[in-house]
């Protein structure tokens, strides 16, 4: 690869007879090729460009579609314009990101849909934060309104160390945090995929993790289009909607390179008929990419006996090491290793502590999956706390440094210089060791917890509950508890109650409708008690919380508030339209905790994401194109809901 930029390699792609492939549904698919890619680009970059967005400017991508997508960012990379991805989301808390980032930013251009942009400007209404909006809106294209782009932009060739794009974390949205990658940090991580996978002409990726992520983008769009190959892109919300069409596309295309994160694989097997997937072919699949999050060992075996009836080879599955700030990719394992393990004693893995490995009978042990070597060009080492290098097999902060490695966070001195050293070794905040040089990740060093296949911050969900369940600030905690072999956290919240259990009853309710409704996340178990642990200097101290609740301190007062909200349910309403009638069946099917009325607010129930996406398909297929998921932020009950659809149905009708 000869390639110092971005804009560079696709200039040189657009006479390759690869294309990126959309996959929208079963049926409908289109092809574009990368010379079209390129003159759409340019298309679009005029329009860029005539609202004054030119070198160096900053253009956030608030956009749905991946067609959509790739235009707008390569765009950004043939005029040097710096992008900058953003999910739009559908909770509150994704809006408020957006402008929590617009602080982090210069003078920043937008470029989104109508529709996205009047969601922003309603919510800026209700939130103090019109003047921002309207700052925006001369800056901004509207992507639905462009009906012509044959006039290209004029192109603004980059230099290897102009940052190609920030990437904010999905993680934090009180106090975001953008990685810069600039294009040589890119083309230098790409190199590092393509040679740690052996990748060759003859591949083919096929991904539906989405394009503001930097697997998505990095690893399944841009890897495959520097390295003239095709790939497929399918939308995340079909894949929740049907995961198993990923497969089915898997095999209908003869893919050879896939990726997913647990809570993907797991979703999967959860939704899917064993018996239709067998019927598949996925013996071509020879890298299946597992990371952005924890791995769990027990869930790859068990994806990988359920598909080996395809042909899934148990050798393909993938497990990695990376993160943003890497440029993705920090540690591969060997292609057709498979999963190496290690089962070492859990009580010996705290920072600084010599690991311990145990026989798998033993009642301490955990085994945790190897995650491979250092990629070309990234070097790994495991420090003290101080920064000190430790010895293999001893439990540290994981640190990294290389060409693909940010060299800061973009407009935030003190993040970089809290984050990355003077030699440019940058810490990971994540734990782990090494052994025989290969990378083995213990846990996170930072209070960040994990669920749904997101990474969150607890003080991102102790806001919401001060803001929407009327409980002051430093008043409730957050926490992440993960039960011996699960993949994931289950999440905790600790408010300070001194009444009677009873009184205590409604602000959980509230506590669980605030956190699901604005951030999306299921809260497991909503507990009282007297008083937070907090450090001299007022820090909450989250860990102390975690581990009193895995001891079972609160397991009697948790079956005494299951008892107490048992009896002072109400019965479940009856449905008595059509509609109600129907769109109960179908809530049923998915909500299965405890009878649902008709006049029960969904998010009060600890409804996930997962679950709305599912009740939402089963309603489209039944009243299609009247209702979008957001349509239940606004009507939570099947009442409410029947009724509005009633309106839509009449007004269709007129």
């Amino acid at each position: 690869m000869n390639f110092e930029t971005l804009d560079q390699a696709l200039a040189a792609r657009k006479t390759s007879a690869h294309a990126v492939h959309y996959i929208e549904g079963e049926t409908s698919e289109r092809a574009l090729t990368y010379g079209e890619v390129h003159t759409r680009a340019l298309g679009l970059l005029h329009h860029f460009q005539a609202i004054g967005a030119g070198p160096g400017s900053e253009m956030i991508l608030l956009v749905e579609r991946n067609e959509q997508f790739v235009d707008a960012f390569w765009a950004c990379v043939l005029g040097n314009i710096i992008a900058v991805p953003l999910a739009p989301g559908a909770t509150d808390e994704h809006r408020l990101k957006l402008f929590r980032v617009l602080a982090k930013l210069k003078r920043p251009h937008l470029c989104t849909d109508q529709k996205i942009f009047a969601r922003l400007a309603a919510f800026a209404d209700t939130g103090g934060l019109t003047a921002q909006i309207e700052r925006l809106r001369p800056v901004t294209v509207f992507l639905d309104r462009i009906d012509d782009i044959s006039r290209p932009g004029r192109a603004h060739p980059a230099k290897p160390s102009d940052i190609a794009f920030v990437q904010y974390s999905s993680g934090s949205t009180s106090e975001p945090k953008g990685v810069s990658l600039t294009h040589g940090n890119l083309l230098a991580n790409i190199d590092a995929i393509a040679s740690g996978i052996n990748l060759k002409a003859s591949d083919s990726g096929l991904s539906w993790m989405p394009l503001t992520h930097d697997m998505g983008l990095i690893g399944f769009h841009l890897t495959p289009l520097v390295m003239d190959v095709d790939h497929y892109l399918m939308p995340t919300g079909l894949f929740v909607r049907r995961p198993s069409l990923w497969l089915t596309k898997a095999s209908e295309k003869k893919a050879t390179v896939l990726c997913s994160p647990n809570f993907g694989y797991k979703h999967l097997l959860k939704t899917s008929d064993p018996a239709k997937l067998t019927g598949l072919d996925l013996s071509r699949v020879r890298i299946l990419f597992n990371g952005a999050e924890p791995i769990s060992i027990e869930l790859c075996r068990e994806f990988l006996a359920a598909l080996a009836p395809a042909g899934l080879q148990g050798s393909a599955m993938f497990p990695v090491y990376g993160l943003a700030e890497a440029s993705l990719a920090a540690t591969f394992p060997r292609p057709s290793a498979g999963c190496a393990t290690v089962t070492v004693n859990r009580e010996a893995l705290a920072a600084g502590g010599a690991v311990e490995r145990v026989a798998a009978a033993d009642t301490r042990a955990i085994t945790l999956v190897q995650v491979g070597h250092p990629v070309k060009g990234c070097e790994v080492k495991i420090t003290t706390d101080s920064g000190m290098a430790l010895p293999e097999n001893t439990v540290g902060r994981i640190h990294i440094r290389g060409a693909n490695v940010s060299r800061g966070y973009y407009n935030d001195p003190d993040a970089t210089a809290a984050t990355i050293d003077g030699a440019g070794w940058l810490d990971t905040g994540d734990l782990g060791f090494l052994s025989g040089g290969e990378l083995t990740v213990t846990g996170r060093a930072k209070e960040i917890l994990f669920a749904g296949g997101q990474n969150y911050y607890p003080h991102d969900l102790e806001e919401v509950i001060a803001k929407h369940a009327g409980i002051e600030l430093g008043r409730a905690a957050a926490c992440g508890a993960r039960p011996p072999s699960a993949d994931t956290d289950e999440v905790l919240v600790f408010v300070t109650h001194r009444g009677e259990l009873r009184e205590f009853l409604p602000l959980a309710k509230a506590v669980r409708k605030s956190v699901n409704e604005h951030i999306g996340v299921v809260v497991d178990h909503v507990m009282p008690l007297t008083r937070l642990p907090k450090t001299t200097s007022g820090k909450i101290q989250r860990y102390l919380l975690a581990e009193a609740y895995q001891k079972g301190e609160f397991k009697a007062v948790l079956a005494e508030i299951a008892a107490l909200e048992s009896a002072a349910s109400a019965p479940a309403g009856e449905a008595h339209t059509d509609i109600e009638k129907k769109l109960k069946e179908i809530c049923d099917a998915f909500i299965t905790s405890r009878p649902l009325g008709i006049d029960d607010n969904i998010f009060e129930l600890g409804t996930s994401s997962l679950t709305l996406a599912q009740i939402y398909q089963r309603i489209e297929a039944v009243y299609p194109g009247q209702l979008e998921v957001t349509d239940f932020f606004d009507y939570p009950t099947i009442a409410q809901l029947a009724k509005y659809l009633e309106q839509r149905l009449a007004a269709a009708h007129a």
